[in-house]
């Protein structure tokens, strides 16, 4: 009998399955996080015994733990054909057509490339013989309102064009052809940085997906490729670092104590070039922090947002309330980032003792905003969303257009001796991208409170009135 699980990490908006036959124990894990544990958990809770890693593809978004599992099970770990001789670890490939038999249960591998040249998807079966699947898992290749992105290894030798044309056929030939009534399980949802137009759902069928989904409606192969790869949002830098760890033979992720450091230690770590990363909320940052740290608020998406701001191999130093600094590690080690170096102990008691260390940042209404625009003609705006979030509302006028994963490799284009506001859709980003910037010198920075919203709520029109009411 088949035994079923979809795990979903919102905050990667990352889907990952265990997928069991409860007559013979025998279970696969597919697109795994690197945190094991809830797998293991749940395959010894039912009887199961992972047996085999399937990945759909070499993940770029996430660090995957197909080397964890392999080391807590013994488990083999796969990818299809297309990734033979790719990865330094030893992997089995998993050849178009192959068929898994679990016992009753039946898994059949097919060659979808497209988001990459070796993405794969896995059909389940719950039987073998049987004549309409329990569900495909489609990897990166189609997503629930949107397909993979064809445009992330343009960087290391494929064109988007061969990617695209290749999803096209994957598409149509290999996933379409699937009865209506198949449900589909991707390997992202909305906020992922793999599509452009993910849906909040996590579960479809293929039915729905031909009637419903952007991409899989009439149109020809070329139409196709310029559709997918328009208006895609920046791929934050991590990305590709990410994907070349996965093809590694790399450290494990174990579970570990954080250090903790006086303010010293802190302050001694950044001048040697430490990144002091900051993990509250927008609000209790801006009302004191540590001078020249930068705010991801572990309340959104800390990982990627860390990982578009923060080089691979800066070393880290957390600052956060008490009890949070377990949960940002394993965050950052989810996208390979192990550099955590400790945390400030009791940050409270050292801002109070060190006034002169702590400095607060400047949040600035609509109405403020179109105060200083009035007040300051050389005011640098700068909006640091995505392309396609810009394609539908518009941007402020005058405004620097930087997407926030392109931000620390363009600062050159920005004046750091000008006032600078900063903005995104409703301030969680145009935090991070602040204090970035005070981190990287600039000397007086400020993000709009409710980000284009609020601006498009009555502040375009009193800016261009040029007054404050």
């Amino acid at each position: 009998m088949l035994w079923f699980r979809q795990y979903y990490l919102g905050c990667l908006s990352h889907a990952s399955y265990l997928v069991g036959d409860t007559s013979t124990g025998r279970a696969v894990v597919v697109d795994p996080q690197r945190d094991i544990a809830q797998y293991l958990a749940d395959a010894e809770a039912h009887g199961l015994r992972i047996e085999r890693v399937i990945e759909t593809h070499f993940h770029a978004d996430f660090l995957s733990g197909h080397l964890e599992l392999a080391e807590a099970t013994g488990a083999v770990i796969s990818y299809g054909e297309a990734a033979a001789g790719r990865a330094e670890y030893a992997i089995e490939t998993l050849a178009h057509g192959a068929r898994l038999s679990l016992g009753e249960v039946e898994l059949e591998i097919r060659a979808t490339p497209g988001h990459t040249p070796e993405s794969i998807s896995v059909v389940v079966w719950e039987r073998a013989g049987g004549t309409v699947p329990y569900g495909v898992l489609t990897g990166d290749t189609l997503f629930i309102g949107d397909v993979g992105r064809p445009d992330l290894l343009v960087s290391i030798g494929h064109t988007a064009e061969d990617l695209g044309r290749m999803l096209y056929h994957s598409l149509h030939e290999q996933l379409l052809t699937l009865p209506d009534a198949t449900r589909v399980y991707p390997a992202h949802g909305a906020g992922s940085a793999c599509g452009k137009n993910l849906s909040t759902e996590t579960e479809s069928t293929i039915g729905a997906e031909r009637a419903g989904n952007y991409a899989l409606q009439p149109m020809t192969e070329d139409e196709f490729v310029a559709r997918v790869t328009e208006g895609q949002p920046a791929a934050p830098p991590y990305f590709l670092f990410a994907a070349t760890l996965n093809r590694k033979q790399r450290d494990l992720l174990h579970e570990q104590g954080i250090t903790p450091m006086t303010l010293d230690e802190v302050l001694a770590a950044q001048k040697a070039g430490a990144a002091v990363l900051d993990t509250r909320d927008q609000v209790m940052f801006a009302a004191g922090h540590l001078r020249g740290s930068i705010d991801v608020g572990l309340d959104g998406r800390f990982a990627e947002y860390t990982g578009g701001v923060l080089a691979p191999d800066t070393l880290i130093i957390l600052v956060g309330e008490p009890n949070t600094e377990a949960e940002a590690r394993t965050r950052l080690a989810r996208i390979g980032f192990d550099n955590v170096i400790g945390a400030l102990d009791d940050y409270v008691d050292a801002f109070m003792q060190h006034p002169d260390l702590v400095e607060r940042a400047s949040r600035l209404t609509v109405d403020e905003l179109a105060e200083r625009q009035a007040a300051v003609p050389a005011l640098q705006l700068v909006d640091i969303r995505n392309p396609g979030e810009i394609e539908a509302t518009g941007t402020i006028p005058g405004a620097v257009v930087i997407s926030l994963p392109h931000l620390v490799g363009r600062l050159g284009e920005l004046d750091p001796t000008v006032p600078t506001v900063v903005y995104c859709a409703g301030g969680y980003r145009s935090t991070i991208a602040a204090s970035t910037l005070r981190a990287h010198g600039f000397a007086d920075v400020s993000d709009l409170l409710g980000g284009i919203g609020a601006w498009g709520d009555g502040g375009r029109t009193r800016a261009a009135a040029g007054t404050a009411g």
